[in-house]
């Protein structure tokens, strides 16, 4: 049984996991090099506390699990579950793994937060690497339910089952990939996305405000609770899919959309900025995620009375 986890890497993603985990009682070890953010981590911990016991229904949380340490031997030593969540760099991650590997348990679970990266690669300097494998959230890890689970060449079933059991456990909602793949599976999607809104923004067809509504108003609300093939399989009528495929097929060969990436030149990433900067009226960062928290706490509880009904 998982009962205390190690933390690598206090970050935004380290952080949002550690709050995760209090929120389930876990007990949770951390550490990062720099020793500065332990004091942005407790200030981020309790920035969350209001929407954490919304979602899970949870009176209080004990902070009394929580440990900051100030070296990843002393981190991970007596680990059940190890998440890393550092650099998105194969030198500093592999060499990382190596570190933690010597000194962790060796039927402890070691999950990357990596957003992309072959696990593979990271692992290969890593002790008994059947138990490794990517664990990748999305932010904020406190209260988003989705994470990839990536296996790398030398995962072990076992591993990534009881993985599997233990994300379940905290509340979320693991997708079990087949095999690695560079992005994985939404980071592709999103990536996807993210490049063609910058040629359409580098080219002057619409505003960042534009986009984010065209989302917003529209795939975006269906995406909450149906993604893109169910969502295609509807737009199709009474024959679904096959209908779909059969009269919008063809558009597939219309020179829509642009894959590779535009050159993030001054122009473009100025226009970017400038109109994210208008859109949010003010706002700072933290006043648009205190809104974005309650939002996302309202919609899962909404949404998941729906999904009851979709998936029975």
């Amino acid at each position: 049984m998982i009962k205390k986890i190690a933390v690598i890497g206090t970050g935004v993603i380290g952080a949002g996991w550690i709050i995760r985990f209090l929120a389930h009682n876990k007990k949770v070890i951390a550490y990062d090099k720099n020793l500065k953010l332990k004091k942005t981590l407790l200030k981020e911990i309790k920035k969350s506390l209001p929407h954490i016991k919304k979602l899970f229904n949870k009176k209080k949380i004990n902070l009394n699990n929580f440990e900051y340490v100030t070296s990843i031997k002393e981190a991970v030593k007596s680990a059940d579950f190890i998440q890393e969540n550092v650099i998105e760099n194969y030198r500093i991650k592999t060499q990382l793994m190596n570190i933690i590997g010597k000194y962790s348990k060796p039927n402890a679970i070691i999950s990357s937060s990596s957003s992309g990266l072959l696990p593979t690669k990271i692992y290969s300097r890593c002790k008994y690497p059947g138990r490794t494998m990517i664990g990748h959230p999305f932010n904020p890890v406190y209260l988003c339910p989705g994470v990839e689970i990536v296996p790398g060449k030398k995962s072990h079933k076992k591993f990534l089952n009881k993985a599997n059991k233990f994300y379940k456990a905290i509340s979320m909602n693991p997708i079990m990939v087949k095999k690695e793949l560079p992005g994985y599976l939404a980071d592709r999607l999103q990536e996807a996305l993210w490049r063609e809104a910058l040629h359409i923004i580098n080219e002057g067809y619409a505003s960042t405000e534009d986009l984010d509504r065209a989302i917003e108003d529209g795939p975006g609300l269906r995406w909450s609770l149906m993604g893109t093939f169910l969502t295609f399989h509807l737009a199709g009528g009474k024959l679904g899919m096959k209908h779909m495929l059969k009269q919008f097929g063809p558009a597939l060969k219309l020179p829509w959309t642009k894959l590779k990436a535009p050159r993030l030149s001054k122009k473009l990433s100025s226009r970017i900025i400038k109109g994210t900067k208008s859109q949010a009226k003010g706002k700072s960062v933290k006043e648009l995620s205190n809104i974005r928290d309650d939002y996302l706490v309202k919609l899962q509880k909404l949404r998941k009375k729906y999904e009851n009904k979709l998936r029975k």
